[in-house]
C-alpha cells in the first residue's frame, strides 16, 4: 500500500470527510550518476566558496534573498519560522466554480484524496454532487510547508487535488508572439475539419508508451549483458515540394484515409467544392 503524504480532512462550510493524501503519479525516469572516464569513479559535489575557494560543510551554509546585485539578505530558520504559513493538514474549500471556467493551464500537480473508513459517505456524496453539477472545488491546502492553490475535482471513483498555479506564475501570452485572429478560406477550413474528423478516435492513453525510455532501457540491458546494443530505425520525413497550403492539407486527409482504410470519406458535394479551386492554384503556380 502507497504511503500517505499525510493524514487529514476536507473541509467545505460545517463538513468534514477524514482523508489520506495520496500521490497520483509515479516518473519512470531512468537515473544515471556522473562518473570519471578514465575509472568510473563516481562523480562527488563539492560545495565551495566562490570568494576564497574553500570547501564548506553545511553548517556554515546560509540562505541568502539577493534584493541586488551582490547584496543579500541573510535568512535563519527562525526567520522561515516565522513567516511560515500554518501547517494545518486540511483541504480548505473556499468556493465552487464551473469546470469550464478553469483554463488547464492552471494545473500543475495530481493527488488522490483517499477517503477514512467512518468518512466514505460524506465522501461519496461531495464526489456525486461535484459530477452532477460540473463542478470543481477551489481550496487552499499546504504541502511540505507551502501553501498552494487547489481544486478539488471528481474522477471516477476518486476525488482528485488537484495543486493549480497562482495567477501570477502564468507568463502572460502577450508577451510572446501569435498569430492574430483571422477568417480563415473556407476551402481550407473544410478539409482541415476533415483531417481532423479522419485522425479522431477515442483516447486511450495505454497505447502510448514512452519507446524513448524502453530503447534506452533494452541499449542498457544489453551492454549489462555484453551483447550488441539494438540499433533503432528511424523512419525519416520525406521531404515535401508542396508549398501550398490547401495542397499540404489535402494530401495529409489522403494520407490519413487511406491509413484508416477509407474511414471518414468526404462527400461528393465537398470533393466536388474543392476540386476547383485546387486546380485553379495549380495553373497559377505551373505560369
Amino acid at each position: 500500500m502507497a504511503h500517505a503524504i499525510w493524514s487529514g480532512s476536507i473541509n467545505f462550510g460545517l463538513v468534514t470527510i477524514p482523508v489520506k493524501l495520496q500521490t497520483a503519479i509515479r516518473t519512470n525516469d531512468l537515473r544515471f550518476n556522473f562518473l570519471h572516464k578514465s575509472d568510473e569513479g563516481r562523480i562527488q559535489n563539492v560545495r565551495r566558496c566562490s570568494l576564497d575557494g574553500e570547501e564548506v560543510g553545511y553548517d556554515d551554509i546560509v540562505r541568502g534573498y539577493e534584493y541586488e546585485k551582490g547584496q543579500y539578505v541573510i535568512l535563519g530558520d527562525e526567520d522561515f519560522k516565522r513567516v511560515n504559513v500554518e501547517a494545518t493538514q486540511s483541504v480548505d474549500i473556499v468556493q465552487f466554480v464551473d469546470l469550464a471556467e478553469i483554463n488547464p493551464m492552471y494545473y500543475d500537480k495530481p493527488y488522490y484524496l483517499e477517503p477514512e473508513k467512518k468518512g466514505r459517505h460524506a465522501y461519496a456524496l461531495l464526489r456525486e454532487a461535484l459530477k452532477e453539477m460540473n463542478k470543481v472545488g477551489i481550496a487552499k491546502v499546504v504541502i511540505r510547508s507551502r501553501e498552494h492553490l487547489a481544486a478539488v475535482k471528481p474522477n471516477g471513483e476518486a476525488l482528485v487535488l488537484e495543486l493549480m498555479h497562482f495567477a501570477d506564475e502564468i507568463v502572460e501570452q502577450s508577451t510572446l508572439e501569435f498569430p492574430e485572429s483571422e477568417t480563415p478560406r473556407e476551402s481550407e477550413m473544410k478539409v482541415a475539419k476533415l483531417l481532423i474528423d479522419t485522425m479522431t478516435s477515442p483516447f486511450e492513453p495505454e497505447e502510448f508508451k514512452d519507446t524513448y525510455r524502453d530503447e534506452l532501457l533494452a541499449m542498457i540491458e544489453a551492454r549489462a549483458a555484453g551483447k550488441a546494443a539494438p540499433v533503432g530505425k528511424a523512419k525519416p520525413r520525406r521531404a515535401s515540394n508542396v508549398v501550398d497550403l490547401m495542397d499540404l492539407l489535402q494530401n495529409s486527409l489522403d494520407a490519413s484515409r487511406a491509413k484508416k482504410g477509407g474511414a471518414a470519406q468526404t462527400t461528393d458535394d465537398e470533393e466536388e467544392d474543392a476540386k476547383p479551386k485546387r486546380t485553379a492554384r495549380r495553373k497559377r503556380s505551373a505560369a
